[in-house]
C-alpha cells in the first residue's frame, strides 16, 4: 500500500515524499516584483516538502496586480529567483515555479493597460491596488494576436524559470483567473474556436500547455485546475462536461502531473454545493494527480493509499509548520499561522515559525 510519506515520481521530478506545498501569494518581493532574500530564507525553512510549488509569478506587466508579488518576465526577476532555487536545492527540496497571467483580475492602476480576459466582462469583486481593494474595470475580449502574444508570454515564463534553476514549471490554469476565464461558461461568451463546446474552451489551455512543454518539456511541465464551484468570479454550469475532457487533454501532451484545487461544501476558504469531480478526472488522467483543499493528515493519507491521488498539496500548514512532513509522520500537534501577517510584509509571520528542533511545542 503507497503511504503519503514515501517517495514519489512526477514527470522528470524525484519527490522525497507526496506531501507538496500548494502555491502561497506571501508579498515579499520587491516592487519591481524581484524576489528576496527572506523569500529564501523562507522556501528553504520548507524543503522538506515532496515538492515546492512556489507562490504564483506574473508571466507579462499585463497580467500581474501584486505590487509585491514576485514575476519572471525579466532577467532580474529570473536571477531573484536563483537564490531561492538554490536555497532550496541545498536543503535536498523540489520546486516548481507556478505561472500566472490573472486576466481581468488585474486594474489598470497597477498595470497601465486594459484588462484582457476571454470575452468582454467584467470581474465580479473588488481588485486588489496600491490603493487598496478598488471596484473592476470592463475587461476587453482577446483578440486572436492577443491569444498568440499571451501564449509566448508563458513559454518565455517558463524559460526564465529554468534559467532560474527550477526543477519545472506549473501553468496556473485555476482560480478565475486568465486560462479559467476560457474554461467556464459563465466568463467565455466567444463564438469562435476558443469559445462555445467544450474543445473550444479548453483550446487556449492547450496552446499554452503545448508551448510550455516544448519549451521545458512536458515531463517539467504541470497544470492547476480548480473545477467546481465559483472561483472569484467564475463558475461553470457542468464542470465534468468541460474540465474531465481538459483533464483528458492533458493526460495526452504528457505533462507531469495534474494539480486540482477542489472547494469542499464545508471549507477554510470558499465553499461550493457542486461536488468535486476528482473520481471522473482520475479515470482519464493516467499520469499523477495531486489534490488539493482543506486536507487533513487522516483524508490525506486515505486519498494516497486508496490510489485516488499520488500526492497531496497542502496550503496555510506550511504558512506555521517549516516542518510539515515531519508533523504529519509524527501525528505532532500544529502550529497556527496568523491571518494578519499573510501579507504583511517581513519576517513577522513569514520566517519567524520555528521547526519542532527549534523549540515548537510537541503534543
Amino acid at each position: 500500500m503507497t503511504s503519503l510519506f514515501d517517495p514519489v515520481t512526477v514527470g522528470a521530478i524525484d519527490c522525497a515524499n507526496r506531501i507538496f506545498m500548494a502555491p502561497l501569494t506571501r508579498q515579499r518581493a520587491t516592487r519591481g516584483h524581484v524576489p528576496t532574500p527572506l523569500m529564501a530564507d523562507y522556501y528553504a525553512q520548507r524543503a522538506s516538502a515532496g515538492l515546492i510549488i512556489a507562490e504564483a509569478a506574473g508571466v507579462s506587466r499585463e497580467g500581474w496586480s501584486w505590487a509585491t508579488g514576485p514575476a519572471l518576465w525579466t532577467a532580474e526577476q529570473t536571477e531573484g529567483w536563483r537564490q531561492v532555487t538554490e536555497a532550496i536545492h541545498a536543503q535536498g527540496g523540489r520546486v516548481i515555479a507556478q505561472i500566472l497571467h490573472m486576466g481581468r483580475l488585474v486594474h489598470s492602476s497597477m498595470t497601465g493597460l486594459q484588462p484582457v480576459s476571454s470575452s468582454a466582462t467584467i470581474a465580479q469583486q473588488q481588485i486588489h491596488t496600491d490603493a487598496g481593494k478598488v471596484d473592476p474595470e470592463p475587461a476587453r475580449a482577446m483578440t486572436r494576436d492577443d491569444i498568440s502574444r499571451i501564449v509566448e508570454d508563458h513559454a518565455i515564463a517558463a524559460r526564465n524559470a529554468m534559467a532560474a534553476e527550477f526543477d519545472g514549471v506549473q501553468i496556473h490554469a485555476a482560480n478565475g483567473y486568465l486560462i479559467d476565464e476560457f474554461l467556464r461558461d459563465n466568463s467565455n461568451f466567444r463564438t469562435d474556436e476558443y469559445g462555445g463546446v467544450p474543445e473550444n474552451r479548453i483550446r487556449f489551455l492547450r496552446e499554452v500547455t503545448e508551448a510550455v512543454s516544448v519549451e521545458i518539456g512536458a515531463e517539467r511541465t504541470a497544470v492547476r485546475l480548480s473545477p467546481n464551484g465559483d472561483v472569484q468570479g467564475c463558475f461553470d454550469s457542468d464542470p465534468e462536461r468541460v474540465f474531465v475532457p481538459a483533464a483528458a487533454m492533458l493526460d495526452a501532451l504528457g505533462i507531469a502531473f495534474l494539480e486540482i484545487r477542489e472547494l469542499r461544501a464545508e471549507g477554510t476558504f470558499r465553499t461550493s454545493d457542486q461536488p468535486p469531480i476528482h473520481d471522473a478526472i482520475r479515470k482519464v488522467f493516467r499520469r499523477p494527480l495531486v489534490l488539493n483543499q482543506d486536507y487533513g493528515r487522516t483524508d490525506a493519507i486515505e486519498a494516497v493509499s486508496s490510489g485516488l491521488a499520488d500526492a497531496v498539496a497542502f496550503g496555510r500548514p506550511f504558512i506555521a509548520n517549516p516542518d510539515l512532513p515531519r508533523r504529519l509522520r509524527e501525528q505532532q500537534t500544529l502550529a497556527k499561522d496568523e491571518v494578519a501577517t499573510w501579507y504583511s510584509g517581513g519576517a513577522n509571520g513569514y520566517t519567524d515559525y520555528p521547526a519542532l528542533d527549534d523549540g515548537a511545542v510537541v503534543s
